[in-house]
């Protein structure tokens, strides 16, 4: 006679015991106000004061110099003020030696530039070498800026086809609204401490875009599943239920995501920093809108199992039987 080990089951919802379910929605109502609040804020600072664009989207000079010993920014910086530059703004590469210029738009070819460049910011005793200048005219810098914001609207416009086709209509704008909150947010937080956006900061808010769809996917395929496959819960338990089978491996991903960045903020030098400080922001935000405006929306807005349920018709109606006279 053989005998079946079986796991104690809780009660509710045929889960294990030891399998406790985190209610998430408790907070939910707290969590929208902050939401909304935040979202409200970083609309008004980039309202009040804008965006710290940088050449890339408003025109302008750009060039790397390279010195035989190491050299103080603000030298640089003072003999090109010297020589007749407007506002130039220098910055260091990495080393004390190699550094990167930006200034406001000059009509001048890049040879001549380059050319003028090397004279002003030559200093005694140090081999200056300038490389790669480039030049961005203020119509095309608008012109690309103009593009850049179409190329968000876009995305998040086929994120709510692509989840309304595999998923549900509900979960579809709770997932667009929370990708829309995660771009404000962190544009909010660029705009609060004029910190410089340019095209890897735009690259780091589509990439943002990509991390919060794909966890807001995840959560969606299990609130499906479970939807389906229990019965004896409410719409609510279920909710937190397919969060809290998800928690882990969005804990895993956003810390694994998490550290990846903070090495780049660190290591990568000035080039990576501000796309870095997109992501960290983007890592937090997130993963917090994923769970309380994603879902809650869904929720708020009457999800429940019919709306996974594919309701068949029949092929043929019944035919009333009709007595010929």
């Amino acid at each position: 006679m053989t005998t079946e080990m079986t796991q104690p089951q809780n009660k509710q919802y045929g889960r294990p015991d030891d399998e406790k379910v985190i209610n998430f929605m408790k907070i939910a109502k707290p969590s929208a106000i902050f939401s909304i609040i935040l979202t409200i804020a970083s609309i008004f600072f980039l309202v009040s004061k804008g965006l710290n664009l940088g050449l890339d989207f408003t025109g302008g000079v750009s060039a790397e110099l390279n010195y035989s010993q190491p050299v103080k920014a603000s030298e640089v910086s003072a003999a090109l003020l010297k020589a007749g530059f407007k506002e130039p703004v220098v910055q260091n590469l990495g080393s004390e030696r190699d550094l990167l210029v930006r200034m406001p738009a000059l009509d001048e070819s890049v040879e001549n530039l380059t050319s003028h460049i090397q004279q002003a910011a030559t200093l005694p005793n140090n081999q200056l070498t300038v490389s790669k200048v480039d030049s961005v005219g203020s119509q095309v810098g608008n012109e690309l800026y103009i593009r850049s914001a179409g190329a968000v609207a876009l995305a998040l416009l086929l994120m709510l086809i692509y989840v309304t086709v595999r998923f549900e209509f509900k979960l579809a704008v709770g997932a667009v609204l929370s990708l829309f909150h995660d771009v404000v947010v962190a544009l909010g937080f660029f705009a609060l401490f004029q910190w410089p956006f340019d095209l890897t900061v735009l690259a780091a808010l589509l990439a943002l875009i990509g991390f919060s769809l794909n966890d807001n996917i995840v959560v969606s395929d299990r609130i499906r599943e479970n939807f389906r496959k229990i019965r004896d819960a409410t719409p609510t338990e279920i909710i937190n239920i397919s969060l809290t089978e998800t928690l882990r491996r969005t804990i895993h991903t956003s810390m694994t995501l998490f550290l990846v960045v903070v090495a780049m903020m660190f290591l990568g030098g000035d080039g990576l920093k501000w796309f870095s400080v997109a992501m960290c922001i983007g890592v937090f935000v997130g993963t917090y809108s994923s769970i309380y405006i994603g879902t809650a929306y869904a929720l708020w807005r009457g999800l429940n199992r019919q709306d996974f349920i594919v309701q068949v018709k029949p092929e043929f109606d019944e035919e009333e039987n009709v007595e010929i006279p």
